[in-house]
């Protein structure tokens, strides 16, 4: 199936006739009748729409990870475009099969690349054993590395795309150990273990692939707990000392901060605080750096940011001179590297 307009493309005042996946359906009452609301998506990115009363009731079970052909016009709701919808149909299994690559958002360095550079973080930077052992078995656990690798870090908010879990966690890792060097009595080891493992219930609480959604247990229970389910059996075969895994199993609890933004405890340790700025950190700068594209011109505004409840600016930024290159070898140096070394 070909694809000819994207997303991306999708400007004001435009006629589309395209496929996209659903990445949302949500059927809501007016006083004039129901109407959908809806988030076409591909590789892209991700655009709302609308179906308004009459043409509404004609559509009974739009559902999130179907494939539709949409008629509409490309409108604007609050400074960011709209698709008004005329006319869709689901396509069937009988249809042409879309090409997942057109419509799935995938990490900018591929996921499996992501996942072996947490691994050799983590062989790298643990001394304790045990910790060692533990991030291991975590990692290298065959199911937990097939949903990490598909796995979004979040339905819309933050690194929603395949691959974005990974992203997020290797981030917050790096983060955490940015904070060790400026705080060494930090323990290291067990915040590092514990940025590893932080979201890894997301790859539960969420489905995969196209038209991302919350599973029963990601509605019922909800990462945090997921992870603390999943992570219990490897935890107590890996040797951690008690008291570590005490105060590791705080942190993971303690990572959203504040009891408002769903966290089971508010951070009391160091490390726990550690933690949560670190996510806190990661997830903010990928909201912001999504906002404004690659080519942005510098100095414009951001139509309102619903999740992070204000405009945002992209500024100028201050010049950087390129790095100098090193100095080419005289002739001399280069004949004296070519002499043998004496015995």
């Amino acid at each position: 199936m070909e694809k000819n307009i994207f997303v991306k493309d999708l400007v004001a005042g435009q006629g589309v006739a395209e496929v996209f996946c659903l990445g949302g359906a949500r059927l809501g009452q007016a006083k004039n009748g129901p109407f959908w609301t809806l988030v076409l998506e591909d590789v892209t990115g991700q655009i709302e729409a609308k179906i308004w009363s009459p043409a509404a009731s004609l559509y009974a079970d739009l559902a999130p990870g179907q494939f539709v052909r949409v008629e509409g016009q490309v409108g604007a709701y609050r400074d960011r475009p709209q698709v008004n919808i005329e006319r869709l149909a689901v396509l069937s299994p009988e249809d042409d099969v879309p090409d997942l690559s057109l419509f799935v958002p995938t990490s900018a360095e591929p996921p499996e690349v992501l996942l072996e550079k947490l691994m050799e973080l983590c062989r790298a930077e643990i001394a304790h054993a045990p910790w060692r052992k533990f991030t291991a078995k975590v990692l290298g656990h065959a199911e937990f590395r097939e949903r990490l690798i598909e796995a979004p870090g979040a339905k819309s908010v933050h690194h929603s795309y395949r691959g974005g879990l990974l992203e997020h966690t290797l981030a917050v890792a790096r983060l955490a150990l940015s904070i060790c060097d400026r705080y060494p009595a930090l323990d290291r080891d067990t915040l590092l273990a514990a940025a590893v493992c932080h979201d890894l219930g997301k790859a539960w609480e969420l489905t995969s692939g196209p038209g991302r959604d919350y599973t029963d247990a990601g509605r019922l229970l909800g990462h945090i707990v997921i992870a603390m389910e999943l992570l219990e059996p490897i935890l107590k075969k890996s040797g951690v000392e008690p008291e570590l895994a005490l105060h590791f199993k705080h942190i993971l609890l303690a990572h959203h901060g504040e009891y408002e933004f769903g966290s089971p405890r508010r951070p009391k340790t160091a490390e726990a605080f550690a933690l949560h700025f670190a996510d806190n950190i990661d997830a903010k700068m990928n909201q912001i750096f999504g906002v404004f594209g690659d080519e942005e011109e510098a100095g414009g505004w951001s139509p309102y940011v619903r999740t992070l409840e204000r405009y945002l600016y992209n500024p100028p930024r201050a010049p950087r001179p390129e790095a100098p290159r090193p100095a080419k070898p005289k002739e001399k140096d280069v004949h004296q590297c070519l002499l043998p070394l004496k015995a």
